[in-house]
């Protein structure tokens, strides 16, 4: 592919231009508010500034430069400290508008009553002039100048429990208007053909989605392909969880899809959660790629340059706004 270089990736502490994102992880969680979601999983609580920071300062010992936190409004996000830890350690941050599963909302959040046009202009305003405060608890009212870069989207465990579509169309109505990426947490991938195809039938383009967690099963490989075959970006995110399968099968997986031709279009990161960063007492921590699993890619046969591409080229053509 070739390299476009544009001032058109939004962190929380301004606009960049592609080529200055550098080493990426491409789906992280480094402030998660005690809430709804830590009430369904104690692991997603992640709310001290200080050990974030440390966290960060770990991947900057490794090379680090930028990272996506993949948490949107309404349920955790935490929007000044994403500020405070992109100034204090001087790293790239791109934040999520959109949402999550709704498991990770109450019944009577506004998430649930907004209809599809006041969605729509959330998620725009949060991409185009600044982030919303207070939206766990409150309507969105309140915002800081930082902006967000991508927009989450979710579908939950079995289906999309949407049946008007009203968050995925608002979230792919706003992708078109402004370009930006479209990042998808899918939970197999049955769903994940399932929402490129809404996705593209509402005119996203191909380059704009990027599905997350396709890793987490290792099988139905030619799914993985069909989908990159269409120019969408495979974001490859289960390393180091070994409930799900060891770093060897993934580091084997990728190596496939680099030898198949796919190269271009693998996106790596950790999905970290309070158990998995070590700061917090967890058990990898933010410099586990660099330091264990990168190593291992290139044991598997992964070439050095492909590496670069996951970790620098791809993000930085992934999250550009179009």
């Amino acid at each position: 592919m070739k390299d476009v270089v544009r001032l058109a990736i939004h962190t929380v502490l301004g606009p960049i231009h592609n080529e200055q994102l550098g080493f990426c992880h491409s789906h992280e969680h480094l402030f998660i508010a005690d809430g709804q979601p830590a009430r369904v999983n104690a692991a997603l609580r992640i709310d001290d500034i200080a050990l974030t920071i440390q966290e960060l300062l770990l991947f900057k010992e490794v090379g680090g430069r930028s990272l996506v936190d993949a948490q949107p409004l309404g349920c955790g996000r935490m929007e000044k400290s994403l500020v405070l830890a992109a100034q204090e350690t001087d790293t790239h941050i791109v934040a999520s508008t959109g949402f999550h599963k709704m498991i990770f909302y109450p019944s009577e959040h506004w998430i649930h009553t907004y209809d599809e046009a006041a969605l729509y202009e959330v998620f725009v305003h949060e991409l185009t002039v600044g982030m919303y405060t207070g939206t766990d608890r409150g309507e969105p009212n309140d915002f800081i100048d930082a902006q967000a870069g991508v927009i989450k989207t979710a579908i939950d465990e079995e289906r999309i429990q949407d049946p008007e579509k009203k968050w995925f169309r608002a979230a792919a109505r706003a992708a078109v208007e402004t370009g930006a990426p479209l990042l998808c947490h899918t939970e197999s991938c049955v769903q994940a053909v399932q929402l490129v195809d809404l996705y593209r039938t509402e005119g996203v383009p191909a380059n704009q989605i990027i599905v997350c967690h396709l890793d987490r099963n290792l099988g139905q490989l030619e799914i993985h392909k069909q989908l990159a075959d269409l120019g969408v970006y495979l974001e490859y995110d289960t390393i180091g969880r070994y409930k799900y399968h060891s770093d060897e099968e993934e580091a084997d997986l990728i190596r496939h899809m680099v030898e198949s031709g796919y190269e271009d279009l693998i996106l790596l990161g950790l999905d970290t959660t309070r158990h998995r960063l070590r700061s917090y007492g967890g058990t990898i921590g933010l410099d586990h790629l660099s330091r264990r699993f990168l190593p291992l890619l290139q044991q598997y046969g992964v070439p050095e340059a492909a590496v670069r591409k996951m970790m620098v080229h791809n993000p930085a053509q992934a999250f550009d706004i179009k």
